[in-house]
């Protein structure tokens, strides 16, 4: 596992997840850089999703390609918007990134990259939301069979960055030595 400073839209892993909302069509934030440096071709699969599923609820994720982006995949899941911990909201971003790790296998990938889920717009609080990434990510790493050999942490805020790092610092023996990358997630 590793954390990266940087831009999700860069790292060559083979899918990066993207922090979407309900529609899939775009938004804000990490959806809208995604979608933009994917060009229209994302926006094509992601309406075709839409047609056949409707809406994609909040903790679920679903898989499409990646258009112009250096990704096979990317990986859309909806995070929950908080509102003080009193509506599941962490049951929902663990299923995020668990559905989105399902999803991954499903495609055949062996490494994935993940943004901070549901901290920017939706306003989950970033510690919180750290332990919850990070303590998830590894027990599914740590689960026999597991396809997926190697999850990369691409923080676009230094804030951010700093808090999943701090998180990884006190949760100790779980996590390897790490170091500060720019870009690109390392395979």
């Amino acid at each position: 596992m590793e954390l990266v400073l940087g831009d999700i839209t860069r790292q060559s892993t083979d899918a990066i997840v993207n922090a979407a909302n309900s529609s899939l069509l775009g938004g804000g934030g990490v959806d809208g850089a995604i979608h933009r440096a994917a060009g229209p071709m994302l926006l094509e699969q992601c309406k075709k999703v839409r047609m056949q599923r409707g809406s994609l609820p909040a903790g679920k994720a679903v898989g499409t390609t990646a258009g112009l982006l250096p990704a096979k995949f990317v990986i859309h899941t909806v995070g929950p918007v908080w509102q003080g911990g009193k509506y599941n909201e962490p049951q929902i971003l663990e299923n995020c990134y668990c559905h989105s790790m399902e999803e991954a296998e499903r495609l055949g990938c062996a490494s994935v990259s993940f943004p901070s889920i549901a901290t920017g717009a939706y306003r989950y609080p970033v510690p919180a939301a750290a332990q919850i990434a990070l303590r998830t990510i590894t027990e599914l790493l740590h689960r026999p069979g597991q396809k997926v050999k190697m999850v990369c942490f691409v923080l676009f805020e230094q804030q951010i960055y700093d808090s999943y790092a701090e998180t990884m610092r006190t949760m100790g023996e779980h996590f390897p030595q790490f170091e500060i990358k720019e870009e690109p997630c390392d395979l």
